[in-house]
């Protein structure tokens, strides 16, 4: 079967506002996902094992360490001669210079190199979600239903008001579209993983400015531009999706993966392929108490680690206990130190005897090993 000439977009250069300090010095799509991934690595394995081999990151906000990682393109197979891994940044003497506000704004700003990459598709996804699809089969759905966008659609009953909400007829088109309502009418959610037909994309691009303004978010413009105007359909997925989009989402879909309901990272026919760091194994020391954990490469574990996540280079010092943490590369948990529902930020140092974390809670511990921020649980 011949693939169409696609071009995949993956937008990385939203600030990750919500996060608190964990974006304060790394783009979001550059945190930690399972210990020893990258969030950014799901998008990019996911085109890597449908096939889809040209590949846009498009980034803005604190790039330098999504680039360190992205090792222009290696680790997926995309440091090729012809096509492969390309990076966007701003820039600036030419049409769609300075910084876009939002999704919609980056889309219209590489417009001349879309028109000039000249694709039949253009499939434009988030770095930060978690899920796994096989693009292909949305590329199918698009082709089979003369559709001019096809988004992934899932049901999602408990946060589906800070999504895109759409309603659909029994053939699957896209009959209607709200963003983020605070009553959704219905439960299911725009996922953020579009297919265009490109002459359409491009040409929305070029003519929505002139009846809407500047263009910021396609939740507020594209998207219902779409809707109301073209051909716009649906393809369900009906496994795992979450968008990493707060402190409380991000320590939650962990413990999903704890418990065996989240992304699967080891399926070998769908792998999820990472610059992994060069470290040691992890290393668990005698005294050591270790249950339903994921322990990263170069961790030293001489406390107790229970139901957690311990990431490349943490040390958990011996009467340490920890339950429902995630640790971030470098961090210290010093001796007797007690940590419950915690994020641990990278290189934080938290002190012998701390008392971290409630219960019905998630907490953020900074990197001078004190509590930064408390958010509900999801």
């Amino acid at each position: 079967m011949r693939i169409p000439r696609t071009l995949a977009i993956v937008l990385a250069g939203g600030q990750g506002s919500r996060m608190g300090a964990l974006t304060d010095e790394r783009a979001k799509p550059a945190l930690r996902m399972g210990g020893s991934y990258r969030l950014i690595d799901v998008a990019l394995s996911n085109l890597a094992n449908s096939h889809l081999s040209n590949v846009w990151v498009v980034e803005q906000y604190l790039p330098h360490s999504l680039n360190a990682h992205l090792a222009a393109g290696r680790p997926w197979d995309l440091d090729r001669h012809h096509g492969g891994l390309r990076t966007l940044a701003p820039f600036e003497g030419a049409e769609g210079e300075g910084f876009a506000a939002g999704n919609s704004d980056t889309l219209w700003r590489q417009k001349a190199l879309i028109a000039e990459f000249d694709p039949e598709l253009v499939v434009v996804l988030s770095a930060d979600h978690l899920y796994t699809i096989n693009l292909l089969d949305v590329l199918d759905t698009h082709a089979a239903a003369g559709a001019d966008l096809t988004m992934v659609t899932t049901r999602l009953p408990q946060d589906a008001s800070r999504h895109g909400v759409v309603r659909t007829a029994e053939d699957g088109v896209v009959e209607q579209f709200w963003y983020k309502p605070e009553d959704p009418p219905t439960d299911l959610v725009a996922t953020e993983i579009f297919c265009f037909d490109a002459p359409a994309l491009l040409d929305a691009l070029e003519t929505l400015p002139d009846e809407v303004g500047e263009l910021q978010d396609w939740g507020d413009d594209l998207i219902p531009h779409f809707v109301e105007h073209r051909r716009t359909v649906e393809h369900r997925l009906e496994g795992y999706w979450r968008d990493i989009g707060t402190l409380a989402s991000y320590w939650r879909a962990h413990m999903h993966l704890l418990d065996g309901d989240g992304i699967t990272l080891d399926d070998p026919d769908w792998p999820i392929f990472s610059a992994q760091p060069q470290l040691l194994p992890s290393r668990v020391r005698d005294g050591a108490h270790v249950r339903d954990a994921l322990l990263a490469q170069g961790s030293d574990i001489s406390g107790t680690v229970a139901h957690s996540v311990i990431c490349p280079g943490a040390v958990i010092e011996a009467g340490a206990e920890l339950v429902d943490c995630v640790v971030l590369d470098g961090a210290r948990i010093a001796a007797g130190a007690r940590l419950h529902g915690c994020l641990v930020q990278d290189g934080a140092q938290v002190p012998a005897g701390a008392r971290l974390g409630a219960e019905e809670m998630v907490t953020l511990v900074g990197a001078d090993g004190t509590a930064a921020e408390a958010v509900p649980r999801e």
